[in-house]
């Protein structure tokens, strides 16, 4: 057919379809500035530190919680002033009596406190709960969703509960948490309650920093040879069979043979016979227990003496710890460190040099 002169109506079809370039829509900023100026007015508005201990004292607990971020905080200028508030903290703390829960992840935990926590609130206890979260590896994250767990202990006028991350420093985490715990002290909190996830090097940090330490274990975790094998055991000073209430005769047997392998440990310093009972949040069972077993034992350790030295012994950790900690942070600070570090780590993946004798030349350096 020949062409009549008529305009095509397809001839823009190219420039009128999706294949074409259309132009963009500006983007907003990622963060607005509106933001950025209302955390520059709210870190300008920070109080002084004599104002958070007076708050703490007061137990002000917005007060508290900016002290505990301030503690946390990996600023160096946050470290001497988080220094300073806690070195006028310290004469009004060491009263509380310091309980450390720990057991493999699903053991029932979180329950475990909720239920001992909301039990000690009517006491008229004040509860402080703080989890150590250890942090993943790989995203460097922690969930921190403990709150969640204790719903009805969050909302409870006198309890506090604060999840700290590890950021991959165990060690790290539990001077940042020994330092929590002597805040909370200082505000009015009589029980302090430290969590660990049961991941194995978390509850070394968290027995170095409490008087009683509390293992919960399930039925069905193994015979009597599997508990000695346990090196957690050894630093337990009571065993809870949790979720007795599941099948309440193989939870005796797992306690029986918890008590048989303990019997082939040895006497513990603090001369406590490790007692094993059955427990279950849900049912209460064994709750009250587990608070009358920590009177005893702090009434017991206190008679003879080792409440004191044990203490005594966790404050000279924390020198060592901080000494090793400062010196860590001094070698990594030095000015050019990092650069003679990555040429250090490519003479080590190049085989030109050991490991050991990069570090012994870093450290010569300094």
């Amino acid at each position: 057919m020949e062409n009549d002169g008529a305009q095509n109506p397809y001839s823009n079809f190219v420039y009128d379809s999706a294949l074409s370039v259309q132009e963009g829509v500006a983007q907003p900023e990622q963060v607005s500035n509106f933001y950025l100026e209302k955390m520059r007015q709210k870190r300008a508005q920070m109080p002084s530190p004599d104002e958070l201990v007076d708050g703490i004292l007061q137990g002000n607990r917005v007060m508290l919680s900016r002290a505990i971020t301030m503690v946390e905080s990996s600023r160096p200028e946050h470290h001497r002033l988080a220094a300073q508030i806690i070195e006028q903290c310290l004469p009004h703390s060491g009263k509380s009596v310091r309980l450390g829960i720990t057991g493999v992840p699903g053991a029932g935990k979180s329950t475990t406190i909720e239920a001992l926590g909301k039990m000690l609130t009517a006491l008229n206890h004040k509860v402080a709960v703080l989890a150590i979260d250890p942090s993943s590896e790989r995203s460097k994250g922690s969930i921190l969703g403990d709150k969640t767990r204790m719903e009805e202990l969050s909302t409870d006028p006198n309890a506090f509960i604060r999840p700290s991350p590890s950021a991959g420093s165990l060690g790290g985490v539990a001077r940042k948490t020994r330092e929590i715990i002597l805040l909370c002290e200082a505000a009015g909190f009589d029980v302090i309650i430290v969590e660990t996830v049961g991941v194995g090097q978390s509850e070394v940090a968290a027995h170095s920093m409490v008087d009683f330490f509390l293992l919960l274990q399930l039925a069905n975790q193994g015979d009597e040879l599997q508990g000695i094998k346990r090196g957690i055991m050894e630093m337990a000073d009571m065993i809870c069979i949790n979720k007795a209430d599941l099948d309440s005769t193989k939870a005796e047997l797992s306690a029986q043979q918890y008590r048989n392998a303990l019997h082939l440990f040895p006497m513990p310093e603090s001369g406590w016979t490790v007692p094993v009972i059955l427990s279950s949040a849900y049912t209460h069972l064994g709750i009250k227990e587990i608070w009358n077993k920590v009177n005893e034992y702090v009434a017991f350790t206190k008679a003879n003496g080792y409440f004191y030295h044990h203490r005594q012994q966790q404050a000279l950790r924390i020198l060592d710890e901080t000494i090793e900690q400062t010196l860590k942070d001094r070698f990594f600070n030095q000015p050019g460190m990092e650069d003679r570090l990555e040429a250090a780590r490519e003479a080590i993946l190049d085989n030109r040099m050991s490991a050991y004798a990069a570090a012994e030349q870093l450290v010569g350096e300094e």
